[in-house]
């Protein structure tokens, strides 16, 4: 912690203050902070709070650096003493997030990396699939918690930028938290990234945050209205152009009209879909292993759970053979999904038994690292096809059981 102190000392000297000035300024006592100073005491966040306080005050910058540099001064003493503030803040049991915080600050001094931070969204974006879920939240956290040091410590020049990616960042914890079961909780989160796009002043950060909101509102317990007339109010705003945000309102709303039983407008907006996804360029089609791509593998998996909906068998199995055809193997839990919805389709179509084994084996094959609220939330609809005559087979009740809320 001794480079706290060193740091910290550096900004007092540069306002031309002794410890013992510094002491009456910070209402600390004198020895306490030339401890701190020495490194021979940690600095905990109300400390450097105090530090950032006094040298804010009367105008001391201007003193040490002259009038003209005060301002540029100012605004890079803060973006470290900020990181430090979330360094001393970070639980005990997490320091790797105040030692995150502190770098990101020192970075800030110079300038803020918006090249480093658009590298870190992409990186969440891949690792929300091939990551373990507690890996990606713990990591989540270390990097919003700088995020938002950097926020308060922006002067409003590069605000816009920084809630652009506190807004995707806000969207993976919730898909995340979603999928753990705490659909609660992802739903603050879920609001929380609406707040923070809006902030943004970006009209594509909006949209964006609200698509993966409409593609997940199938498996959080919404109601198919509330998604649908999400996805209704979003698609105007796009005018159309193709986007990874459009096709996600569209699949979701695919998916929401095919739970309500509206079919025929289910199997229209999939067929909208299939037409944004020819148009879309090819950098968008080809990011097969990120959140933030649109391959062709999720336009099947819509067309897989929009026709198996509909009792169309025939144009299912079609759009089933070819997402498992298409997925790459780190993402074995989706394509366990698809695979349920053709359980689903044999329970609707008489095959109970058939239907019934083929999820419970479905289930057993896929690791439990990969059981989650989203893959429940599909077995579920399997045992919804099962007629209420039906129910008393044993391998229905073992199903049930498997995947209760």
């Amino acid at each position: 912690m001794d480079g706290f102190g060193d740091t910290l000392r550096q900004h007092r000297k540069a306002a031309g203050w002794s410890l013992r000035k510094f002491a009456e300024l910070t209402a600390y006592d004198f020895g306490y902070l030339g401890q701190i100073e020495r490194g021979d005491r940690p600095a905990n966040a109300a400390v450097v709070a105090a530090y950032d306080r006094a040298l804010s005050a009367g105008g001391a910058l201007e003193v040490a650096y002259g009038s003209r540099q005060a301002g540029d001064k100012d605004v890079r003493r803060r973006s470290v003493l900020q990181a430090m503030g979330a360094l001393a803040a970070a639980p005990a049991v997490d320091r790797l997030a105040g030692w995150e915080a502190l770098r990101q600050g020192l970075s800030a001094a110079v300038d803020v990396d918006f090249d480093e931070w658009a590298q870190i969204v992409a990186d969440h974006g891949r690792g929300y699939y091939s990551r373990p879920r507690d890996q990606l939240l713990a990591q989540l956290g270390r990097d919003l918690t700088v995020l938002q040091h950097q926020i308060a410590a922006d002067d409003g020049q590069q605000r816009p930028l920084l809630l652009r990616v506190a807004s995707r960042l806000s969207v993976i914890v919730a898909l995340s938290l979603n999928a753990c079961g705490q659909t609660v909780l992802a739903g603050r989160w879920r609001a929380s990234a609406h707040r923070i796009a809006d902030g943004s002043g970006d009209a594509d950060t909006r949209v964006l945050t609200r698509a993966w909101d409409v593609v997940n509102g199938c498996y959080d317990g919404r109601t198919p209205t509330t998604v649908i007339a999400l996805a209704d109010d979003m698609l105007p705003l796009l005018g159309g152009r193709p986007s990874a945000a459009t096709c996600g309102l569209l699949a979701g709303r695919a998916q929401a009209l095919s739970l309500a039983g509206r079919h025929a407008e289910a199997v229209a907006s999939v067929r909208a879909l299939a037409d944004q996804v020819e148009a879309l360029p090819a950098t968008v089609t080809v990011d097969v292993e990120s959140l933030w791509g649109w391959p062709e593998h999720r336009l099947r998996h819509t067309e897989s759970w929009v026709y198996a909906h509909a009792g169309d068998q025939r144009a299912a199995e079609t759009a089933q053979q070819r997402a498992l055809e298409l997925y790459p193997p780190s993402q074995q839990r989706l394509r366990t999904q698809v695979q349920l919805h053709q359980a689903a389709a044999l329970c609707r179509n008489g095959h109970i038994p058939d239907g019934l084994r083929l999820a419970a084996d479905l289930l057993d094959q896929l690791p439990a690292e990969q059981h989650n609220e989203l893959v429940r939330a599909v077995a579920r609809q399997v045992a919804a096809a099962v007629p209420e005559a039906e129910r008393h087979r044993p391998v229905y009740g073992e199903l049930v059981e498997r995947v209760r809320v």
